[in-house]
């Protein structure tokens, strides 16, 4: 055998770059060939079986039973003819085989006496390996045991498929999930970058508003103000749904006054009712003062929710309003609802309207202007917070959007940290550190304005001096601050 020449498949440039798509060479052992292995064992009823790839020089061995070794030379393989077959090579007695009967693993070695070797053959026609049954006494293989193994080296082929596609899927999955981390990052860095001259644009503006100016003066200045805010609320919604997206935005649960978190959403909007609506806020007398939650993400969801209804409500009504549903030993279950008067929603949009980038008509976005994500940022917050938004609506005639959150009650020694919390902040010394020189000139403004002391750090070095130097009530960036 030694002195023949080696056989080689006509097709084994090829061949042996089927192999290696597969990635199986020198990989550890998986229990899917190893249960094979131990099938064909079993089945053909043999002390030796095993899954083999055969590549340039050796037939490595992906699973094995009595060989003992993770590989041997190509050229003393019997499997090296088996490749150049396309169906089961079967030897019931090597001793009285021409081309084996003097192989080292026939006389010595192994004292291979019985061999069966199946091809294993790619969906597109190359034979990169074999299963094999191999015994040290003679035998022949019936029917049932030969489809049996051709069925096992399907079965391999598939696993190797199923294998492969695995991982591709992971490696995509990695890729997007690089995208997304890109993506993400580079979202918070245009957003902060776009957010620092915005910031002291509307802060400037709003400096300049309080100054004395003529009525087209202030003309002009109310509509900066308007379109600096509605950028703003554009910058924060793309943020907000980055950051859920990323699994990076969570529910805090701290105590928090609830009247007084709803009285502020009240006062911040009443001022954008047009004379022609009528805006109320309406609270449940059994309603609870002191509850643990995210005031701030309640805040968010019934700003975006009232200030839609207000934006959409040209005259009639808007009303929020709260109403205790449930009490538990642990809990309050309270039910909060915005309802208005306006254009309503037509029946065949209400089941994509929280869908992001969905605006009811296409006119709405040309009319009333929006990106279309914050009802998707809405629903999103409520969901984290383990409950679902309902919407009724009729065309023309108005709309109510309403949900229902658990809030985890207040113990008397955090509802009286809230309340120590809530008092007056005197006069503060304030360390702000910010390298803009324009947002240093808009913080200095306005802080002073409330009767603060304040001293700004240009970098990091001259801040921790200034820490080091001074004692300070509050040290914060301009970012953080407004």
């Amino acid at each position: 055998m030694n002195n023949k020449e080696k056989p080689v498949p006509h097709n084994e440039p090829e061949r042996l770059a089927a192999l290696k798509r597969y990635n199986i060479l020198d990989t550890l052992p998986e229990h899917a060939f190893d249960d094979a292995t131990k099938l064909v064992s079993y089945i053909c009823g043999v002390p030796i079986a095993h899954i083999s790839f055969i590549d340039e020089n050796r037939q490595w061995f992906k699973s094995e039973i009595g060989i003992g070794v993770s590989e041997v030379p190509r050229e003393i393989s019997f499997c090296q003819y088996t490749i150049m077959d396309t169906k089961l090579v079967e030897i019931p007695d090597t001793f009285l085989n021409e081309q084996f009967r003097n192989d080292p693993n026939v006389v010595d070695g192994f004292k291979i006496r019985f061999y069966a070797g199946i091809p294993l053959t790619t969906p597109d026609g190359y034979n990169i390996g074999t299963i094999c049954a191999i015994d040290h006494t003679t035998k022949e293989l019936n029917d049932n045991q030969r489809n049996a193994l051709s069925i096992i080296a399907k079965h391999v082929i598939n696993q190797l498929e199923l294998r492969t596609k695995n991982i591709e899927l992971d490696t995509q999955k990695k890729i997007a999930e690089l995208a997304v981390l890109a993506k993400d990052s580079f979202l918070a860095n245009m957003s902060h970058e776009i957010r620092t001259p915005l910031n002291a644009v509307i802060g400037f503006t709003d400096l300049l508003a309080q100054t004395k100016l003529d009525k087209l003066q202030r003309d002009y200045i109310d509509s900066v103000q308007i379109a600096g805010e509605n950028l703003l609320l554009i910058i924060n919604d793309i943020l907000d749904l980055s950051k859920i997206e990323s699994g990076n935005l969570a529910i805090e649960a701290q105590p928090f006054n609830l009247k007084k978190t709803l009285k502020h959403v009240y006062d911040l909007l009443k001022v954008k009712a047009s004379p022609a609506v009528e805006f109320n806020l309406f609270l449940d007398a059994d309603m609870p003062e002191m509850v643990i939650g995210d005031h701030g993400r309640l805040n968010q969801i019934l700003v975006n929710l009232t200030g839609n209804a207000l934006k959409f409500t040209e005259e009639g009504e808007v009303t929020i309003s709260v109403k205790k549903i449930d009490e538990t030993a642990d809990y309050y279950s309270l039910r909060f609802s915005v309802k208005d008067t306006g254009i309503g929603i037509p029946e065949d949009k209400l089941k994509t309207i929280f869908d992001r980038f969905t605006q009811a008509e296409e006119s709405t976005t040309r009319r009333f202007g929006g990106t279309g994500l914050g009802l998707n940022i809405v629903k999103q917050l409520i969901e984290m917070q383990n409950s679902q938004i309902h919407v009724k609506s009729k065309e023309n005639r108005g709309s109510e959007f309403f949900f229902q959150i658990n809030y985890k009650k207040a113990n008397p020694v955090e509802s009286e940290t809230e309340s120590i919390a809530d008092d007056d902040l005197g006069k503060l010394k304030i360390l702000l550190c910010e390298d803009n020189i324009i947002n240093q000139k808009l913080a200095k403004s306005v802080i002073l304005n409330f009767g603060f002391e304040l001293d700004i750090a240009e970098n990091g070095e001259k801040g921790i001096d200034l820490l080091l130097q001074n004692e300070y009530d509050f040290v914060n960036g301009f970012a953080d601050a407004f």
